[in-house]
């Protein structure tokens, strides 16, 4: 199976701070399998510190949502609570990334589906 995106959808008592015992290790696992670990070891901490802020006031985290083959990405979306893994062209890799996510938090306690390619859904109408 190949895919754009994978997206990890959270049942609706899920509150963003539930993420913050499993958050590192799903940002590391993230970044090994797609072999974007930053050079140094001073980014990745900048990286994480960023989003367990986030976590810790009960806000969306910021994710990884920069320039690279996949990237991790929370939306702002109004009716639901999500969080994606995305690449530019369908491929088995997306699949593969969000299924191991998706085990790491099912391990955690973290419940949520799995749903594919569902990017145009959380597009807004253009006016």
């Amino acid at each position: 199976m190949k895919a754009e995106s994978g997206h990890i959808v959270f049942k609706a008592k899920f509150k963003w701070k539930d993420l913050k015992g499993v958050f590192s290790e799903l940002l590391k696992t993230f970044l090994q399998e797609t072999d974007q670990v930053p050079d140094e070891e001073d980014i990745f901490q900048m990286f994480l510190r960023i989003n367990m802020m986030d976590l810790e006031k009960n806000r969306k985290p910021e994710g990884f949502n920069r320039r690279g083959r996949l990237r991790l990405v929370f939306p702002l979306t109004p009716d639901r609570k999500e969080m994606y893994v995305r690449s530019e062209i369908k491929t088995a890799e997306v699949v593969r990334v969000t299924e191991k996510l998706s085990r790491m938090l099912k391990k955690a306690g973290v419940s949520h589906t799995v749903e594919w390619d569902q990017l145009r859904h959380l597009q807004q109408p253009q006016a």
